[in-house]
């Protein structure tokens, strides 16, 4: 049987694309694994269930009591693609990226991506609900877009955050030129004179040593992509994926992370290096045995520990990507690190 539900998910396997991503045509049947075949997890906990949701046609949605076992649904989040994405997004269909999930002010609010492979038109819209269990989602528009030669940065990869003072703010970037952020308002959208400003970056852009983008000439080499902040003991830790996912065996993709004291930043790495000046300390990369490579995270606070999610590379899949979940524990410095 387990072999079984292994072949099976290997059929849901899911290709993607950090700048972009390329489909697969997916069967969605309601099954149950303790192997979850997902890319770009992120995770919510309503009611004693937890809810996965990760790139796919319209959004992959998994749902666990135990984090051990997971449901994968018999259909999509998003049943229905609005016409805004579609039409602002040119090739962009129903493979939706990349979402990010939170609960704020007693709603649900889901941001995803709308892109096409290696290019940055591309736009990131939301999706609000009162209750995760039995949810319909109410289409809340779009957050924020890039245009190509218009925008240096892509508007894909969102990330939530809420600061001290209940203020929302969103991370947001894939390559150019790297992780943007900008304040919302009270519906989630940017606020009002907002503007994006760059807060970290694969290397220095004074650095001549860039290694090359196997994928895409379009992106350049600035090759730092998927944020997520989490808040612990009076810092803001920004993790970001380095190199390059969604190559199977071939990936190298690797997790990064720095610290501030504030949710703009400046973040520095452990050596006191700033992630704006390609600065941050790696957190997690494959081993080549369990894993080619690993990225993409989020991390949370459940049940009196802290967790760390992302997917990784998996070697005995043939390079498929599957869910990786591990806690973290904290240096006496303040540093995070991974049991």
């Amino acid at each position: 049987m387990k072999k079984s539900l292994i072949a099976l998910t290997v059929l849901l396997t899911v290709t993607l694309a950090a700048q972009g991503q390329q489909p697969q045509r997916r069967s969605w049947r309601n099954f149950q694994t303790e192997t979850p075949m997902v890319h770009d997890p992120v995770m919510a906990y309503e009611d004693s269930t937890y809810h996965l949701f990760a790139t796919g046609h319209g959004l992959q949605h998994l749902t666990s009591r135990d984090r051990k076992m997971w449901t994968v649904s018999r259909q999509p989040l998003m049943t229905v693609i609005p016409r805004w994405a579609t039409d602002s997004v040119p090739g962009f269909t129903n493979h939706v990226w990349a979402p990010d999930v939170i609960r704020w002010h007693n709603r649900w609010w889901l941001a995803y991506s709308c892109s096409t492979f290696g290019k940055n038109t591309s736009a990131i819209g939301l999706l609000s609900t009162g209750s995760l269990r039995n949810a319909v989602w109410s289409d809340e528009g779009c957050i924020v877009a890039s245009r190509a030669k218009r925008d240096n940065w892509n508007a894909i990869d969102p990330c939530f955050v809420i600061d001290d003072n209940d203020q929302p703010w969103m991370l947001w970037g894939s390559f150019w030129d790297g992780i943007q952020i900008a304040r919302l308002d009270t519906t989630m959208h940017i606020a009002p004179g907002e503007r994006p400003r760059t807060i970290a970056r694969r290397y220095d852009p004074a650095c001549k040593t860039m290694a090359p983008n196997p994928t895409s000439k379009y992106a350049g080499r600035n090759a730092i992509e998927a944020p997520f902040v989490f808040r612990h003991d009076g810092y803001y830790y920004l993790f970001v994926s380095w190199d390059y996912c969604c190559r199977g065996p071939k990936s190298n993709y690797r997790v990064a992370v720095g610290r501030s004291r504030h949710v703009a930043g400046p973040y520095l790495d452990r050596n006191g290096k700033d992630m704006l000046k390609g600065g941050g300390t790696i957190f997690l990369e494959g081993d080549k045995t369990n894993y080619e490579a690993a990225g993409h995270c989020a991390a949370y606070h459940i049940d009196g520990q802290d967790i760390f999610i992302c997917h990784g590379y998996s070697t005995a899949h043939n390079g498929a990507s599957i869910l990786i979940q591990r806690p973290i524990r904290w240096t006496p410095d303040g540093w995070p690190e991974l049991d």
